[in-house]
Protein backbone atom coordinates (compact mmCIF):
# COMPACT_ATOMS: atom_id res chain seq x y z
CA UNK A 1 0.00 0.00 0.00
CA UNK A 2 1.27 3.44 -0.93
CA UNK A 3 0.63 6.07 1.75
CA UNK A 4 1.52 9.74 2.10
CA UNK A 5 0.78 13.33 1.09
CA UNK A 6 0.27 14.10 -2.60
CA UNK A 7 -0.69 17.20 -4.64
CA UNK A 8 -4.39 17.43 -5.43
CA UNK A 9 -3.73 16.70 -9.11
CA UNK A 10 -2.43 13.24 -8.17
CA UNK A 11 -5.14 12.37 -5.61
CA UNK A 12 -8.12 11.39 -7.79
CA UNK A 13 -9.15 7.79 -7.19
CA UNK A 14 -7.07 7.51 -4.00
CA UNK A 15 -8.44 6.93 -0.50
CA UNK A 16 -8.43 9.91 1.85
CA UNK A 17 -6.35 9.10 4.93
CA UNK A 18 -7.43 11.98 7.21
CA UNK A 19 -10.84 13.65 7.36
CA UNK A 20 -11.07 17.16 5.90
CA UNK A 21 -13.31 20.08 6.87
CA UNK A 22 -14.17 22.29 3.90
CA UNK A 23 -14.87 26.00 3.72
CA UNK A 24 -18.65 25.58 4.12
CA UNK A 25 -18.21 23.42 7.23
CA UNK A 26 -18.98 20.17 5.41
CA UNK A 27 -16.68 17.21 5.92
CA UNK A 28 -15.06 14.56 3.77
CA UNK A 29 -14.54 11.50 5.94
CA UNK A 30 -11.36 9.50 6.00
CA UNK A 31 -11.59 6.38 3.85
CA UNK A 32 -13.51 8.24 1.11
CA UNK A 33 -12.40 7.59 -2.48
CA UNK A 34 -11.66 11.05 -3.84
CA UNK A 35 -13.30 12.10 -7.11
CA UNK A 36 -12.85 15.22 -9.24
CA UNK A 37 -15.70 17.19 -7.64
CA UNK A 38 -14.42 16.52 -4.14
CA UNK A 39 -10.96 17.65 -5.12
CA UNK A 40 -12.35 20.90 -6.55
CA UNK A 41 -14.07 21.53 -3.21
CA UNK A 42 -10.83 20.76 -1.38
CA UNK A 43 -8.93 23.19 -3.60
CA UNK A 44 -11.58 25.86 -2.96
CA UNK A 45 -10.91 25.46 0.76
CA UNK A 46 -7.28 26.46 0.16
CA UNK A 47 -5.86 22.99 0.66
CA UNK A 48 -3.02 22.09 -1.70
CA UNK A 49 -2.07 18.56 -0.63
CA UNK A 50 -3.91 15.62 0.93
CA UNK A 51 -2.70 12.46 2.60
CA UNK A 52 -3.97 9.41 0.75
CA UNK A 53 -3.60 5.67 0.53
CA UNK A 54 -3.52 3.55 -2.64
CA UNK A 55 -3.89 -0.22 -2.47
CA UNK A 56 -1.38 -2.45 -4.21
CA UNK A 57 -2.40 -5.53 -6.19
CA UNK A 58 -1.64 -7.86 -3.27
CA UNK A 59 -3.54 -5.76 -0.71
CA UNK A 60 -6.98 -6.52 0.73
CA UNK A 61 -9.09 -3.52 1.74
CA UNK A 62 -9.75 -3.07 5.47
CA UNK A 63 -13.50 -3.80 5.43
CA UNK A 64 -13.13 -6.90 3.28
CA UNK A 65 -10.31 -8.22 5.46
CA UNK A 66 -12.18 -7.60 8.73
CA UNK A 67 -15.35 -9.12 7.30
CA UNK A 68 -13.61 -12.29 6.11
CA UNK A 69 -12.03 -12.84 9.53
CA UNK A 70 -15.35 -12.15 11.24
CA UNK A 71 -17.08 -14.73 9.05
CA UNK A 72 -14.83 -17.43 10.53
CA UNK A 73 -16.16 -16.91 14.05
CA UNK A 74 -19.42 -18.67 14.76
CA UNK A 75 -19.42 -19.19 18.52
CA UNK A 76 -22.71 -19.71 20.32
CA UNK A 77 -24.98 -16.77 21.18
CA UNK A 78 -23.02 -14.12 19.32
CA UNK A 79 -24.18 -11.34 17.04
CA UNK A 80 -21.87 -9.34 14.79
CA UNK A 81 -22.27 -6.17 12.80
CA UNK A 82 -21.06 -5.58 9.27
CA UNK A 83 -17.53 -4.36 8.60
CA UNK A 84 -17.09 -0.59 8.86
CA UNK A 85 -13.88 1.45 8.97
CA UNK A 86 -11.97 -1.80 9.11
CA UNK A 87 -13.83 -3.00 12.20
CA UNK A 88 -16.23 -5.84 12.98
CA UNK A 89 -17.80 -5.83 16.46
CA UNK A 90 -19.28 -8.88 18.17
CA UNK A 91 -22.09 -8.64 20.72
CA UNK A 92 -23.62 -11.02 23.23
CA UNK A 93 -26.92 -12.41 21.96
CA UNK A 94 -27.86 -13.75 25.41
CA UNK A 95 -27.22 -12.99 29.06
CA UNK A 96 -24.44 -15.23 30.31
CA UNK A 97 -20.70 -15.77 30.67
CA UNK A 98 -18.18 -14.86 27.96
CA UNK A 99 -15.72 -17.64 27.17
CA UNK A 100 -12.62 -17.10 25.04
CA UNK A 101 -9.56 -19.05 23.93
CA UNK A 102 -6.54 -16.92 24.78
CA UNK A 103 -4.36 -19.14 22.59
CA UNK A 104 -6.43 -18.41 19.48
CA UNK A 105 -6.65 -14.67 20.17
CA UNK A 106 -2.89 -14.53 20.70
CA UNK A 107 -2.35 -16.49 17.48
CA UNK A 108 -4.31 -13.92 15.47
CA UNK A 109 -2.49 -10.98 17.01
CA UNK A 110 0.93 -12.57 16.44
CA UNK A 111 0.60 -12.77 12.64
CA UNK A 112 0.63 -9.11 11.62
CA UNK A 113 0.37 -5.95 13.77
CA UNK A 114 -2.06 -4.60 11.20
CA UNK A 115 -4.62 -7.28 12.15
CA UNK A 116 -5.97 -7.09 15.70
CA UNK A 117 -8.51 -9.03 17.74
CA UNK A 118 -9.51 -7.73 21.18
CA UNK A 119 -11.98 -9.36 23.57
CA UNK A 120 -13.28 -9.22 27.11
CA UNK A 121 -11.62 -11.39 29.76
CA UNK A 122 -12.54 -15.05 29.96
CA UNK A 123 -15.48 -15.67 32.34
CA UNK A 124 -16.77 -12.08 32.12
CA UNK A 125 -20.46 -11.75 32.90
CA UNK A 126 -22.29 -10.08 29.99
CA UNK A 127 -25.79 -8.90 29.29
CA UNK A 128 -27.47 -9.29 25.93
CA UNK A 129 -26.26 -6.58 23.56
CA UNK A 130 -22.93 -5.94 25.26
CA UNK A 131 -19.90 -5.73 22.95
CA UNK A 132 -17.59 -8.68 23.70
CA UNK A 133 -14.97 -8.59 20.94
CA UNK A 134 -13.76 -6.47 18.04
CA UNK A 135 -11.69 -7.20 14.95
CA UNK A 136 -9.85 -4.10 13.77
CA UNK A 137 -7.66 -3.68 10.71
CA UNK A 138 -5.37 -0.80 11.63
CA UNK A 139 -4.25 0.48 8.18
CA UNK A 140 -6.54 0.84 5.17
CA UNK A 141 -5.49 -2.53 3.81
CA UNK A 142 -3.48 -5.62 4.74
CA UNK A 143 -1.43 -7.96 2.64
CA UNK A 144 -3.24 -10.97 1.24
CA UNK A 145 -0.44 -13.14 2.67
CA UNK A 146 -1.08 -12.04 6.26
CA UNK A 147 -4.83 -12.39 5.81
CA UNK A 148 -4.40 -15.92 4.44
CA UNK A 149 -2.42 -16.93 7.53
CA UNK A 150 -5.22 -15.70 9.80
CA UNK A 151 -7.86 -17.49 7.73
CA UNK A 152 -5.96 -20.77 8.20
CA UNK A 153 -6.64 -20.64 11.97
CA UNK A 154 -9.59 -22.57 13.38
CA UNK A 155 -11.40 -19.54 14.78
CA UNK A 156 -14.93 -20.96 14.71
CA UNK A 157 -15.09 -21.25 18.50
CA UNK A 158 -12.47 -18.66 19.46
CA UNK A 159 -15.08 -17.16 21.76
CA UNK A 160 -18.73 -17.68 22.64
CA UNK A 161 -21.36 -16.94 25.25
CA UNK A 162 -22.30 -19.61 27.77
CA UNK A 163 -25.91 -18.53 28.39
CA UNK A 164 -27.54 -18.34 31.76
CA UNK A 165 -30.20 -20.85 32.73
CA UNK A 166 -32.69 -19.70 35.39
CA UNK A 167 -32.09 -21.40 38.72
CA UNK A 168 -34.34 -22.00 41.71
CA UNK A 169 -32.37 -20.84 44.72
CA UNK A 170 -32.83 -21.74 48.39
CA UNK A 171 -31.87 -18.91 50.75
CA UNK A 172 -30.81 -19.84 54.28
CA UNK A 173 -29.66 -17.20 56.77
CA UNK A 174 -28.53 -17.69 60.34
CA UNK A 175 -29.33 -15.20 63.09
CA UNK A 176 -27.82 -14.23 66.42
CA UNK A 177 -29.66 -12.62 69.36
CA UNK A 178 -30.21 -8.89 68.77
CA UNK A 179 -29.70 -9.16 65.01
CA UNK A 180 -32.21 -7.00 63.11
CA UNK A 181 -34.48 -8.66 60.55
CA UNK A 182 -33.76 -5.75 58.20
CA UNK A 183 -30.14 -6.95 57.85
CA UNK A 184 -31.26 -10.32 56.52
CA UNK A 185 -33.96 -8.73 54.36
CA UNK A 186 -31.38 -6.49 52.72
CA UNK A 187 -29.05 -9.47 52.24
CA UNK A 188 -31.78 -11.36 50.41
CA UNK A 189 -32.63 -8.29 48.31
CA UNK A 190 -29.00 -7.99 47.17
CA UNK A 191 -28.92 -11.72 46.32
CA UNK A 192 -32.05 -11.31 44.20
CA UNK A 193 -30.41 -8.42 42.33
CA UNK A 194 -27.41 -10.65 41.62
CA UNK A 195 -29.71 -13.35 40.28
CA UNK A 196 -31.81 -11.03 38.12
CA UNK A 197 -29.64 -11.10 34.98
CA UNK A 198 -29.75 -14.91 34.87
CA UNK A 199 -33.51 -15.01 35.42
CA UNK A 200 -32.98 -17.00 38.62
CA UNK A 201 -35.09 -16.47 41.74
CA UNK A 202 -35.25 -17.26 45.44
CA UNK A 203 -37.98 -19.88 46.00
CA UNK A 204 -37.23 -20.82 49.60
CA UNK A 205 -36.35 -18.57 52.57
CA UNK A 206 -35.31 -20.07 55.93
CA UNK A 207 -33.93 -18.10 58.89
CA UNK A 208 -32.52 -20.14 61.73
CA UNK A 209 -30.28 -19.74 64.79
CA UNK A 210 -26.53 -19.73 64.17
CA UNK A 211 -26.11 -23.31 65.34
CA UNK A 212 -24.85 -26.41 63.53
CA UNK A 213 -27.97 -28.47 64.22
CA UNK A 214 -30.37 -25.74 63.14
CA UNK A 215 -28.50 -25.14 59.88
CA UNK A 216 -28.27 -28.90 59.14
CA UNK A 217 -32.01 -29.21 59.69
CA UNK A 218 -32.68 -26.28 57.34
CA UNK A 219 -30.53 -27.91 54.67
CA UNK A 220 -32.46 -31.15 54.97
CA UNK A 221 -35.75 -29.25 54.57
CA UNK A 222 -34.71 -27.45 51.40
CA UNK A 223 -37.25 -28.13 48.62
CA UNK A 224 -36.24 -30.91 46.26
CA UNK A 225 -36.72 -28.73 43.16
CA UNK A 226 -34.08 -26.19 44.24
CA UNK A 227 -31.01 -26.08 41.99
CA UNK A 228 -28.73 -24.17 44.34
CA UNK A 229 -28.47 -23.40 48.06
CA UNK A 230 -26.95 -20.16 49.32
CA UNK A 231 -26.11 -19.88 53.03
CA UNK A 232 -25.47 -16.55 54.77
CA UNK A 233 -24.01 -16.92 58.23
CA UNK A 234 -24.59 -14.35 60.97
CA UNK A 235 -20.91 -14.85 61.74
CA UNK A 236 -18.19 -15.30 59.12
CA UNK A 237 -16.86 -18.80 58.43
CA UNK A 238 -13.37 -18.96 59.92
CA UNK A 239 -12.57 -22.70 59.69
CA UNK A 240 -13.81 -25.89 58.02
CA UNK A 241 -15.05 -26.99 61.46
CA UNK A 242 -17.13 -23.81 61.92
CA UNK A 243 -20.94 -23.80 62.09
CA UNK A 244 -21.77 -23.61 58.37
CA UNK A 245 -19.34 -26.27 57.02
CA UNK A 246 -20.04 -28.53 59.99
CA UNK A 247 -23.78 -28.28 59.25
CA UNK A 248 -23.24 -29.20 55.59
CA UNK A 249 -21.38 -32.36 56.61
CA UNK A 250 -23.95 -33.19 59.29
CA UNK A 251 -26.68 -32.96 56.64
CA UNK A 252 -24.77 -35.49 54.48
CA UNK A 253 -22.92 -33.09 52.20
CA UNK A 254 -19.23 -32.70 51.39
CA UNK A 255 -16.87 -29.72 51.33
CA UNK A 256 -15.43 -28.90 47.90
CA UNK A 257 -13.31 -25.95 49.02
CA UNK A 258 -13.15 -23.45 51.84
CA UNK A 259 -11.24 -20.25 51.11
CA UNK A 260 -11.05 -18.24 47.90
CA UNK A 261 -8.08 -16.24 46.51
CA UNK A 262 -10.34 -13.29 45.75
CA UNK A 263 -10.45 -10.23 47.98
CA UNK A 264 -13.09 -9.32 49.00
CA UNK A 265 -14.55 -12.82 49.13
CA UNK A 266 -11.86 -14.87 50.91
CA UNK A 267 -14.16 -16.60 53.41
CA UNK A 268 -16.30 -18.44 50.87
CA UNK A 269 -17.36 -22.06 51.16
CA UNK A 270 -18.21 -24.28 48.18
CA UNK A 271 -19.87 -27.58 49.02
CA UNK A 272 -22.17 -30.24 47.54
CA UNK A 273 -25.31 -31.78 49.02
CA UNK A 274 -27.63 -34.17 47.26
CA UNK A 275 -26.14 -33.44 43.84
CA UNK A 276 -26.57 -29.68 44.03
CA UNK A 277 -24.06 -26.96 44.96
CA UNK A 278 -24.15 -25.26 48.34
CA UNK A 279 -22.42 -21.90 48.72
CA UNK A 280 -21.52 -20.48 52.11
CA UNK A 281 -21.39 -16.79 51.21
CA UNK A 282 -18.68 -14.50 52.62
CA UNK A 283 -19.79 -11.51 54.67
CA UNK A 284 -18.97 -9.09 51.83
CA UNK A 285 -21.73 -10.70 49.75
CA UNK A 286 -24.27 -8.83 51.88
CA UNK A 287 -23.15 -5.73 49.96
CA UNK A 288 -24.03 -5.13 46.27
CA UNK A 289 -20.36 -4.34 45.49
CA UNK A 290 -18.58 -6.91 43.32
CA UNK A 291 -16.72 -9.65 45.21
CA UNK A 292 -15.64 -13.27 44.80
CA UNK A 293 -19.15 -14.55 45.51
CA UNK A 294 -20.33 -12.91 42.26
CA UNK A 295 -17.82 -14.87 40.21
CA UNK A 296 -18.87 -18.21 41.68
CA UNK A 297 -22.60 -17.49 41.44
CA UNK A 298 -22.30 -16.41 37.79
CA UNK A 299 -20.60 -19.65 36.77
CA UNK A 300 -23.11 -21.81 38.59
CA UNK A 301 -26.03 -19.98 36.95
CA UNK A 302 -24.43 -20.60 33.54
CA UNK A 303 -24.01 -24.35 34.24
CA UNK A 304 -20.23 -24.06 34.30
CA UNK A 305 -18.84 -26.68 36.71
CA UNK A 306 -16.67 -25.26 39.50
CA UNK A 307 -14.06 -27.46 41.13
CA UNK A 308 -11.63 -26.81 43.96
CA UNK A 309 -8.92 -26.23 41.35
CA UNK A 310 -11.13 -23.71 39.52
CA UNK A 311 -11.52 -21.70 42.72
CA UNK A 312 -7.78 -21.92 43.40
CA UNK A 313 -7.09 -20.48 39.93
CA UNK A 314 -8.89 -17.19 40.57
CA UNK A 315 -6.01 -15.43 42.31
CA UNK A 316 -4.66 -13.53 39.30
CA UNK A 317 -7.10 -10.65 38.92
CA UNK A 318 -8.69 -11.55 42.23
CA UNK A 319 -7.67 -8.38 44.04
CA UNK A 320 -10.89 -6.37 43.93
CA UNK A 321 -10.22 -4.13 46.91
CA UNK A 322 -10.80 -0.95 44.88
CA UNK A 323 -13.96 -2.16 43.14
CA UNK A 324 -16.75 0.28 43.96
CA UNK A 325 -19.46 -0.95 41.62
CA UNK A 326 -20.25 -3.45 38.93
CA UNK A 327 -18.46 -2.70 35.65
CA UNK A 328 -21.45 -3.26 33.40
CA UNK A 329 -25.18 -2.63 33.34
CA UNK A 330 -27.49 -5.22 34.88
CA UNK A 331 -30.34 -4.43 32.48
CA UNK A 332 -29.81 -5.31 28.85
CA UNK A 333 -30.57 -3.07 25.89
CA UNK A 334 -32.17 -4.97 23.05
CA UNK A 335 -29.86 -5.25 20.04
CA UNK A 336 -30.68 -3.94 16.60
CA UNK A 337 -31.05 -0.45 15.22
CA UNK A 338 -29.08 2.70 15.94
CA UNK A 339 -28.56 3.89 19.49
CA UNK A 340 -30.46 7.15 20.10
CA UNK A 341 -28.08 9.97 21.03
CA UNK A 342 -29.10 13.25 22.66
CA UNK A 343 -27.28 16.51 23.24
CA UNK A 344 -27.56 18.36 26.55
CA UNK A 345 -26.56 22.05 26.57
CA UNK A 346 -25.82 23.40 30.06
CA UNK A 347 -26.96 27.04 29.95
CA UNK A 348 -28.30 27.67 33.46
CA UNK A 349 -25.34 29.41 35.14
CA UNK A 350 -25.63 32.82 36.77
CA UNK A 351 -22.73 34.38 34.82
CA UNK A 352 -21.19 35.73 38.04
CA UNK A 353 -17.76 36.23 36.47
CA UNK A 354 -19.31 38.11 33.53
CA UNK A 355 -20.66 40.84 35.80
CA UNK A 356 -24.29 41.82 35.31
CA UNK A 357 -24.47 40.35 31.81
CA UNK A 358 -26.18 37.05 30.93
CA UNK A 359 -23.26 35.50 29.10
CA UNK A 360 -25.53 33.12 27.18
CA UNK A 361 -26.87 36.11 25.25
CA UNK A 362 -23.57 37.96 24.72
CA UNK A 363 -22.94 38.45 20.97
CA UNK A 364 -20.09 36.39 19.50
CA UNK A 365 -19.45 36.98 15.81
CA UNK A 366 -22.91 38.51 15.48
CA UNK A 367 -24.89 35.81 17.32
CA UNK A 368 -25.76 35.17 20.96
CA UNK A 369 -23.14 32.88 22.46
CA UNK A 370 -25.57 30.06 23.31
CA UNK A 371 -27.05 30.13 19.80
CA UNK A 372 -23.71 29.03 18.36
CA UNK A 373 -23.88 25.97 20.63
CA UNK A 374 -27.56 25.35 19.84
CA UNK A 375 -26.95 25.47 16.09
CA UNK A 376 -23.96 23.13 16.42
CA UNK A 377 -26.03 20.62 18.37
CA UNK A 378 -29.14 20.73 16.18
CA UNK A 379 -27.00 20.46 13.05
CA UNK A 380 -25.06 17.42 14.25
CA UNK A 381 -27.74 14.81 13.60
CA UNK A 382 -28.52 13.89 17.22
CA UNK A 383 -31.99 12.63 18.12
CA UNK A 384 -32.84 15.34 20.65
CA UNK A 385 -31.31 18.56 21.97
CA UNK A 386 -32.09 19.54 25.57
CA UNK A 387 -31.15 22.97 26.93
CA UNK A 388 -30.93 23.30 30.70
CA UNK A 389 -31.95 26.82 31.74
CA UNK A 390 -31.96 28.57 35.10
CA UNK A 391 -30.63 32.12 35.26
CA UNK A 392 -32.75 34.48 33.11
CA UNK A 393 -34.32 31.56 31.20
CA UNK A 394 -36.52 33.72 28.96
CA UNK A 395 -33.50 35.58 27.58
CA UNK A 396 -31.63 32.33 26.98
CA UNK A 397 -34.58 30.73 25.20
CA UNK A 398 -35.11 33.85 23.09
CA UNK A 399 -31.51 33.50 21.88
CA UNK A 400 -32.40 29.98 20.72
CA UNK A 401 -35.69 30.86 19.02
CA UNK A 402 -36.39 28.88 15.88
CA UNK A 403 -34.14 25.98 16.88
CA UNK A 404 -35.64 22.58 17.66
CA UNK A 405 -34.63 22.31 21.32
CA UNK A 406 -36.34 21.09 24.50
CA UNK A 407 -36.24 23.44 27.48
CA UNK A 408 -35.28 21.78 30.78
CA UNK A 409 -35.76 24.22 33.68
CA UNK A 410 -33.38 23.79 36.61
CA UNK A 411 -34.77 25.55 39.70
CA UNK A 412 -31.62 24.55 41.62
CA UNK A 413 -29.18 26.14 39.16
CA UNK A 414 -27.63 28.31 41.89
CA UNK A 415 -26.18 25.18 43.57
CA UNK A 416 -23.74 24.63 40.71
CA UNK A 417 -23.16 22.80 37.47
CA UNK A 418 -23.95 19.34 38.91
CA UNK A 419 -27.64 20.16 39.40
CA UNK A 420 -27.91 21.20 35.75
CA UNK A 421 -26.14 18.04 34.65
CA UNK A 422 -28.55 15.92 36.71
CA UNK A 423 -31.57 17.80 35.35
CA UNK A 424 -30.40 17.34 31.77
CA UNK A 425 -29.79 13.61 32.18
CA UNK A 426 -33.14 13.12 33.91
CA UNK A 427 -34.93 14.75 30.96
CA UNK A 428 -33.54 12.31 28.38
CA UNK A 429 -35.81 9.74 26.71
CA UNK A 430 -35.92 6.34 28.38
CA UNK A 431 -34.30 4.62 25.38
CA UNK A 432 -31.49 7.16 25.02
CA UNK A 433 -28.20 5.30 24.55
CA UNK A 434 -25.76 8.19 24.95
CA UNK A 435 -25.64 11.92 25.60
CA UNK A 436 -23.12 14.54 24.58
CA UNK A 437 -22.80 17.26 27.21
CA UNK A 438 -22.09 20.74 25.79
CA UNK A 439 -21.36 23.95 27.68
CA UNK A 440 -23.35 26.99 26.63
CA UNK A 441 -20.26 29.24 26.85
CA UNK A 442 -18.17 27.31 24.30
CA UNK A 443 -19.38 28.83 21.00
CA UNK A 444 -16.57 27.56 18.77
CA UNK A 445 -17.57 23.88 18.98
CA UNK A 446 -19.13 23.08 15.60
CA UNK A 447 -21.49 20.45 14.21
CA UNK A 448 -18.54 18.84 12.45
CA UNK A 449 -16.68 18.50 15.76
CA UNK A 450 -19.71 16.93 17.41
CA UNK A 451 -19.85 14.59 14.41
CA UNK A 452 -16.26 13.51 15.10
CA UNK A 453 -17.24 12.59 18.64
CA UNK A 454 -20.32 10.69 17.47
CA UNK A 455 -18.16 8.76 15.02
CA UNK A 456 -15.71 7.89 17.81
CA UNK A 457 -18.66 6.69 19.91
CA UNK A 458 -19.81 4.40 17.11
CA UNK A 459 -16.30 2.98 16.81
CA UNK A 460 -15.99 2.58 20.60
CA UNK A 461 -19.46 1.71 21.93
CA UNK A 462 -19.83 2.00 25.68
CA UNK A 463 -16.86 4.37 26.04
CA UNK A 464 -16.65 7.93 27.35
CA UNK A 465 -15.64 10.21 24.46
CA UNK A 466 -13.68 13.32 25.53
CA UNK A 467 -12.70 16.34 23.47
CA UNK A 468 -9.07 17.49 23.76
CA UNK A 469 -6.94 20.49 22.81
CA UNK A 470 -3.30 19.57 22.21
CA UNK A 471 -3.77 16.50 24.36
CA UNK A 472 -5.41 18.34 27.28
CA UNK A 473 -8.94 17.22 28.07
CA UNK A 474 -11.77 19.69 27.72
CA UNK A 475 -15.37 19.73 26.49
CA UNK A 476 -17.74 18.47 25.19
CA UNK A 477 -17.93 14.95 26.67
CA UNK A 478 -20.07 12.12 25.32
CA UNK A 479 -21.41 9.71 27.94
CA UNK A 480 -22.94 6.27 27.27
CA UNK A 481 -26.18 5.51 29.11
CA UNK A 482 -24.54 3.16 31.61
CA UNK A 483 -23.12 6.22 33.39
CA UNK A 484 -26.39 8.17 33.57
CA UNK A 485 -27.23 7.08 37.14
CA UNK A 486 -23.79 8.13 38.38
CA UNK A 487 -23.99 11.47 36.58
CA UNK A 488 -27.22 12.26 38.42
CA UNK A 489 -25.43 11.72 41.74
CA UNK A 490 -22.65 14.25 41.09
CA UNK A 491 -22.58 17.13 43.57
CA UNK A 492 -21.06 20.62 43.59
CA UNK A 493 -19.57 22.59 40.71
CA UNK A 494 -16.74 20.29 39.57
CA UNK A 495 -18.51 18.14 37.01
CA UNK A 496 -17.92 14.40 36.67
CA UNK A 497 -14.12 14.26 36.85
CA UNK A 498 -14.13 11.52 39.48
CA UNK A 499 -16.26 9.27 37.27
CA UNK A 500 -13.83 9.76 34.41
CA UNK A 501 -10.89 9.02 36.72
CA UNK A 502 -12.50 5.83 38.00
CA UNK A 503 -13.14 4.61 34.44
CA UNK A 504 -9.87 5.54 32.76
CA UNK A 505 -9.88 2.35 30.67
CA UNK A 506 -13.15 3.45 29.04
CA UNK A 507 -12.05 6.92 27.90
CA UNK A 508 -11.40 7.74 24.23
CA UNK A 509 -9.97 11.15 23.36
CA UNK A 510 -10.84 13.14 20.23
CA UNK A 511 -8.64 16.13 19.33
CA UNK A 512 -10.85 19.13 18.45
CA UNK A 513 -8.31 21.91 18.79
CA UNK A 514 -8.73 25.19 20.67
CA UNK A 515 -12.55 24.99 20.60
CA UNK A 516 -12.38 22.22 23.22
CA UNK A 517 -10.72 24.44 25.82
CA UNK A 518 -12.02 27.95 25.10
CA UNK A 519 -14.98 28.78 27.35
CA UNK A 520 -16.00 32.43 27.50
CA UNK A 521 -16.94 32.97 31.14
CA UNK A 522 -15.28 36.36 31.79
CA UNK A 523 -15.18 39.70 29.91
CA UNK A 524 -11.44 39.17 29.47
CA UNK A 525 -11.94 35.75 27.87
CA UNK A 526 -14.59 37.22 25.58
CA UNK A 527 -12.29 40.04 24.52
CA UNK A 528 -9.37 37.64 23.94
CA UNK A 529 -11.56 35.39 21.80
CA UNK A 530 -12.61 38.36 19.68
CA UNK A 531 -9.00 39.32 19.15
Amino acid sequence: MDFGPVPLKDAEGAMLAHSLVLADGSRIRKGTILDAKMLRDVEAAGIETVTVARLADHDVAEDEAAGRIGDLISGNHLRKDSARTGRVNFFAAANGIFRVSRALVDAVNAIDPAITLATLHDFTEVNEGRIVATIKIIPYAVSSTSLARVLELDLATAFAIQPYEPKSVAFIATELPGMKASVVNKTRANLEKRLALSGSSVVSDQRVPHETGAVANALSQTPDDCDLVVLFGASAISDERDVIPAAVEKAGGSITRFGMPVDPGNLLLLAELGGRPVVGAPGCARSPAENGFDWLLQRLCANIPVSADDVAGLGVGGLLMETGSRPHPRVARKPGGPVPVAAVILAAGQSRRMGKINKMTVPVNGKPMVRHVGEAATGAGVDRVCVVTGYQPDETLAALSGLEVVNVPNPDHATGLSSSLAAGIAALPEKCGAAIILLGDMPFVTSAMIGQMLEASRDHPGHIIMATHEGKRGNPVLWPARFFDELQQVEGDVGARHIIGANADFVVEVELGRAASLDLDTPEALKAAGE
